[in-house]
């Protein structure tokens, strides 16, 4: 029996060449170069590839790898933030945020005791005793009437009687309000000639500081607890300041004094017939006085003075 050159050549399913398995990363390409290629072909259709690929990873192997971040010769600190170069005062102070913040509290500071100063014009307070023997006397309206004075906080300057004696009105809650927001029209018109944002600035936190005091009057002075209701009286008292603005920028529009006269007896006197000229001749005289203080005073006087702004003045 001869044996056939040309027969191909078949191995078992399980065997291998030895030299293919144990080769080392150094001899992957010549041992696999040493077999024949009838072998090749029919091992693998794609054996050339196959070669490469075996060949590559070899020699990947062959080369040692960089030591790992989690190994044990590698000493990694816990805490990987780096240290910043300056302070946090300092980048406040870079970027602004420090002025911003600190000016916005002065800001707040400022109008907080302007509205005092504003708020103290007027003042009454209401006897809870009264309330509870029902001695408390009522408007026709219905409003509660209180007792003149009182107030005006720590080192407060609250006149009263000025308003409720010599001009006519009663200690209550609108008396309060009307008187309140003349005060702070006369201060709005001397925003009006800072920059746009700064006016905008006081102007909202004078606003914001008499409905936040109004609120806590309807609630500890006249007991109305319900929120409901007590937002109800702050629309429509917030619909009053816009109308209160709006009348007496038109006097001050038409350069009237006679138009200024009637918005402070539309507002104040509440449109009331009986009301003394005299009296509304002596409002329109002390609130032109008033604006004509107050645009000569600077930033700095209105921050200083505050609650005390308006005690050089007189109805």
């Amino acid at each position: 029996m001869t044996l056939s050159l040309e027969a191909p050549i078949s191995l078992p399913p399980q065997q291998t060449p030895r030299n293919t398995i144990m080769a080392t990363p150094s001899c992957c390409r010549a041992s696999l170069s040493r077999r024949p290629i009838s072998i090749l072909g029919q091992i693998h259709p794609t054996s050339t590839q196959t070669s490469r690929i075996l060949s590559s990873q070899c020699a990947r192997a062959a080369v040692p790898s960089p030591a790992s971040p989690c190994s044990s010769t590698t000493k990694r600190p816990l805490h990987t933030t780096p240290k910043p170069q300056i302070s946090l005062a300092e980048i406040l102070k870079k970027t602004g945020i420090a002025q911003t913040t600190g000016r916005s509290y002065m800001i707040y500071q400022a109008t907080e005791q302007l509205h005092k100063a504003c708020a103290a014009q007027a003042e009454y307070t209401i006897d809870p005793e009264d309330r509870k023997a029902s001695k408390l006397k009522h408007t026709p309206d219905g409003e509660e009437i209180g007792r003149s004075g009182g107030g005006g906080g720590e080192g407060g300057s609250a006149k009263g009687g000025v308003w409720h004696e010599e001009m006519g009105l009663l200690p209550t809650f609108s008396t309060w309000s009307q008187v309140t927001m003349l005060h702070m029209y006369l201060l709005v018109v001397r925003f009006r000639d800072m920059p746009k944002i700064q006016q905008t600035t006081f102007q909202d936190g004078l606003v914001n500081h008499f409905f936040y005091e109004a609120e806590a009057k309807m609630d500890l002075v006249h007991n109305l607890t319900s929120r409901v209701i007590r937002q109800k009286y702050l629309k429509d008292l917030f619909v009053q300041w816009r109308g209160l603005v709006l009348a007496y920028d038109e006097a001050l529009a038409k350069d009237s004094d006679a138009v200024l006269a009637g918005a402070v007896w539309r507002n104040l006197y509440k449109a009331d017939e009986n009301v003394d000229v005299r009296r509304l001749a002596a409002v329109v005289g002390y609130m032109r006085r008033g604006m004509a203080d107050l645009a000569h005073k600077g930033e700095e006087d209105l921050v200083m003075k505050g609650k005390r702004v308006f005690d050089e003045w007189g109805v």
